[in-house]
């Protein structure tokens, strides 16, 4: 899957992109020309040499917040998306082996968490537990579990039906070897769009929470925060918020965009889409040779 990804346009700017992201997380607080937390006199002065971005209202470079903020924004929605996926893609695939209690149950948990806003109830979680980005990144990824729950049991009824899974659970294949043997290569390519677009979601959700002051102490620094920060002295630096939401928009934009990627060659048509290619350029490789070019 990973070279029919790479083999989309789409795909190679969208994985560019995200190694680019996840590079500044790694080494954003290393590369940070000053010291993120560190204030001066130099108050919301304006990009130059010194700062690059310039400063906030403290004095304190830009420049050094986003690149050291970086990691609590991409560290959050990955726990966004792995929490929704653990809790929601295994009860998925089990519910369609379980027996009828299992699956009952699993699917009216799944539409009551469809039914709580989870922005709220972050917010009162966050509340009883204490302001910290770990569980409210928790609690949101399993408010958002559904989408899992769903999608993995769509696929895995779509394949639990198939002559090849009965006959191997009537000559006695346990449940375990028929999901890890037929089911889960066929549950694969849709939970990894999920996953993709969950990411996307999980910076939105991360960036919500740290633009209202949530899940993070002050003044660490955070891109949603920086955004809010900014926003107070418009007035000033107009163009302050454009860093900020631009990080936060090219990275949501791609998430969705390897999500794209990931379902256009997925199933027979991906197959068929990345054959057409080859053929294509097989065909544009042999009218480019010579006729007679041999002595």
């Amino acid at each position: 899957m990973v070279r029919r990804v790479l083999s989309l346009t789409s795909g190679r700017l969208a994985v560019a992109v995200l190694v680019l992201i996840a590079l500044l997380t790694v080494c954003g607080p290393w590369l940070a020309p000053h010291d993120p937390l560190a204030v001066s006199g130099d108050t919301l002065a304006p990009a130059s040499g010194a700062h690059w971005l310039g400063t906030d209202y403290l004095g304190r470079d830009v420049l050094s917040r986003l690149l050291d903020g970086s990691r609590v924004s991409v560290l959050g929605s990955l726990e966004v998306a792995l929490t929704a996926l653990v809790v929601g893609a295994v009860p998925g695939i089990l519910s369609v082996y379980s027996g009828r209690v299992f699956e009952w149950l699993t699917l009216r948990l799944a539409d009551t968490l469809v039914a709580l806003p989870f922005l709220l109830f972050a917010i009162a979680v966050i509340a009883l537990l204490g302001n910290g980005i770990t569980q409210a990144m928790l609690v949101t990824g399993a408010l958002v579990s559904p989408l899992f729950y769903r999608v993995a049991r769509a696929a895995t009824l779509a394949v639990a039906r198939a002559p090849y899974v009965e006959a191997a659970i009537v000559s006695g294949a346990s449940i375990g070897w028929v999901v890890r043997r037929h089911v889960w290569a066929k549950v694969l390519p849709p939970i990894a769009v999920a996953l993709a677009q969950t990411v996307g979601v999980g910076f939105v959700i991360v960036s919500s929470l740290t633009f209202l002051g949530i899940g993070v102490q002050p003044p660490a620094p955070t891109w949603g925060g920086l955004l809010a920060s900014d926003l107070n002295y418009l007035s000033h630096q107009p163009w302050a918020p454009a860093a900020p939401a631009l990080l936060i928009m090219v990275t949501v934009w791609a998430c969705n965009l390897l999500a794209d990627a990931i379902r256009d060659v997925s199933g027979e048509a991906g197959r068929a889409l990345v054959a057409g290619r080859a053929a294509r350029s097989r065909r544009t490789g042999s009218s480019a040779v010579p006729v007679g070019g041999s002595r």
